[in-house]
């Protein structure tokens, strides 16, 4: 059995993921996707002007979304046709990132069970500084994806 979802994102590195994504959030982060493997995405974002906090850093709600958000896509790549829904996540934040700055989220799947997916996530700046690190569980829905 092929794994479908894991050949479109690999069709598509290099790509903005907001050009083919069905996730308004993707497209309101607009970030390009540099590398998918089954199990494991990562995507590069440049920290804007409406993604930063007072102080001019990235906010911490982005910085969970953009973790977030990545997770659920890796969780496709594992070649299911299922939805999963975040259950908790919980992130360490270590580091700030201006606007303007080029920042990496890479995801992993650590457990796919039945029922529960695990993760991890952690967003880098260009010079390989965490910015961010974080810890997910999500859990299968009913909803098929189409």
């Amino acid at each position: 059995m092929s794994n479908t979802a894991l050949a479109f994102f690999q069709q598509n590195i290099g790509k903005r993921i907001a050009d083919n994504s069905p996730s308004p959030v993707a497209r309101f982060l607009d970030g390009t996707l540099i590398a998918a493997e089954e199990g494991s995405i990562t995507v590069e974002y440049i920290v804007k002007e409406n993604m930063v906090n007072p102080a001019h850093i990235l906010h911490g709600g982005i910085a969970a979304t953009m973790l977030d958000d990545i997770i659920g896509m890796t969780v496709f790549t594992m070649g299911n046709n299922v939805f999963y829904s975040t259950v908790n996540l919980s992130v360490d934040y270590l580091f700030s990132a201006k606007i303007g700055e080029k920042v990496l989220v890479k995801s992993r799947v650590v457990r796919m069970g039945k029922k529960i997916a695990h993760a991890e996530g952690e967003i880098r700046n260009e010079n390989g500084v965490l910015i961010a690190k974080c810890t997910t569980n999500l859990v299968v829905t009913s909803n098929t994806i189409k």
